[in-house]
């Protein structure tokens, strides 16, 4: 070895590590022969090397008997980080639109994760109290301060209160909704894809927009959530429908899309297995990794490309962020509830940021993006020119009277019409899902009977059903059933 001593040496009697080594202030002593001769730059950088330092000084002590070097870091990270301190504000103000801001590194370097050109989705890696929340709260308000919709799926209920009510943000609570939620968006990205293909690269590389808004799907708890909705499928699916559940699949495909549709998932695992999240296939799709108080075997699970392991650390808000092979220590920006709410709000509305119109969506199985984007490109047709004669004058435009109106059939009421519970939940239940309905079908007795068939298609009555809706126990908007 460079310091001349036996490889079966002991480390313990030249190698000091502290238990706090990868807190900012901590030394690392190593002691050196004093007769031997060495190259400093070499064992330097096998140090660094082999206990997977970066951006560390070393202090040589050559004199006396006592000959050893210290080594420390440079530059660490920023010990907090708040948005209240000086500068802070700004640099999010100058963020590109698809690079929100994670933290700060070593020197005070800004981190960040660009969505267009690194990587479509992130995966966070962290145990409980870990502060997954927090990064996610600080990418996402981003985000949407920039014009984005995001979709929050918090089986939790409550990690992201700060979203609620904020524009541009649907929050899924329940596992009907986020069953919902999951489709609507595979289908909103099939048909981006659709138009992406019916562009020009140059136009898509240029205007991005055209295929629609930024979309931003936050996945929390995956390995609780991919249960529940197996479990939540299991118990809705009727004869003939697949035995997978659609929302896992529908996830999957959102996964493999390309960065050209603008869909991009920020998910949240405490122990992100290939089972866990769907198969390895699935995991690979998360090029940005962001990794909080790890174990080695998920360090090694989750990035084997990156050697030697960083020691993981306590530090409140220190995390590893993981692109294109290299990880860099960074300090999270920390925003409060009230800070990430009011950065969200205080950005471009969706329609200001890219000057489309904003409409409706008719596609009922769409009903996940209400309020969806429609560039509307056609334009309208211009008013009719009034007829004119062969002599050159206006023709005649003498009103024929009609002839005496037929007699009107009786009126039918509204609420005897007999409709299939899809048809149901688009005209007239729509404050509940369509999955929300088939599972009280299943499992509520008061639910109505139905009270005709078409083939294999239960019909009911509209008054039967609005009675029912009126009169049941009261949960979330689109409950579903027990959680």
């Amino acid at each position: 070895m460079p310091l001349g001593m036996s490889e079966l040496t002991d480390p313990r009697r030249y190698l000091h590590v502290p238990r706090n080594f990868s807190d900012d202030d901590a030394e690392i002593r190593i002691d050196v022969p004093t007769h031997m001769r060495f190259n400093e730059d070499l064992v330097a950088d096998l140090i660094t090397k082999k206990l997977a330092l970066e951006n560390v000084s070393f202090t040589w002590r050559r004199a006396g008997q006592d000959t050893h070097v210290i080594v420390k870091k440079r530059k660490a990270p920023p010990k907090m980080l708040r948005l209240r301190e000086p500068g802070v504000r700004e640099i999010l103000a100058k963020m590109p639109e698809s690079a929100p801001l994670i933290g700060l590194g070593a020197g005070k370097k800004k981190v960040s994760v660009d969505l267009d050109a690194d990587s479509p989705h992130v995966l966070i890696s962290a145990g409980t109290g870990g502060g997954k929340s927090t990064i996610l709260r600080t990418i996402c308000c981003q985000f949407i301060h920039n014009g984005a919709k995001a979709f929050v799926l918090d089986f939790k209920r409550i990690s992201h209160t700060w979203a609620r009510g904020v524009p541009g943000v649907t929050y899924c609570r329940d596992i009907g909704e986020i069953h919902d939620a999951l489709i609507g968006l595979a289908q909103e990205g099939r048909r981006r894809l659709v138009l992406a293909e019916q562009l020009d690269d140059d136009v898509l590389e240029r205007e991005p927009w055209r295929v629609g808004p930024r979309l931003v799907i936050l996945l929390e708890e995956v390995n609780a959530t991919m249960a529940q909705l197996k479990r939540y499928w299991a118990r809705i699916r009727e004869s003939g429908e697949p035995k997978t559940s659609p929302a896992v699949d529908e996830l999957a495909e959102i996964l493999f899309m390309g960065r050209q549709v603008r869909l991009h998932v920020l998910l949240v695992a405490q122990s992100a297995t290939a089972r866990a999240i769907g198969g390895p296939e699935m995991r690979e799709n998360f090029s940005t990794r962001i990794l909080v108080r790890y174990t080695l075997n998920a360090w090694r699970m989750l990035v084997p490309e990156v050697s030697p392991i960083p020691m993981p650390t306590e530090h409140p808000g220190r995390v590893q962020v993981v692109t294109r092979g290299r990880a860099q220590e960074t300090q999270v920006l920390n925003l409060s509830n009230a800070e990430a709410r009011e950065w969200a709000m205080s950005g471009a509305h969706t329609k200001e940021a890219t000057g489309l119109p904003l409409q409706k969506t008719p596609d009922p199985a769409a009903d996940v993006l209400t309020d969806a984007w429609s560039p509307s490109t056609q334009p309208l047709p211009p008013a009719p020119a009034p007829a004119v004669d062969p002599g050159g004058s206006p023709a005649d435009t003498t009103v024929t009277p009609p002839a005496d109106p037929a007699p009107e059939a009786p009126a039918i009421d509204p609420d005897d019409a007999v409709v299939g519970l899809r048809k149901a939940q688009q005209d007239h239940l729509s404050d509940l899902t369509l999955a929300a309905l088939r599972w009280a079908r299943a499992n509520d007795p008061d639910f109505p009977d139905f009270a005709d068939k078409r083939g294999a298609e239960y019909l009911y009555r509209v008054g039967d059903l609005k009675k029912w809706a009126r009169n049941r126990p009261r949960g979330s908007t689109g409950a579903s059933g027990p959680a």
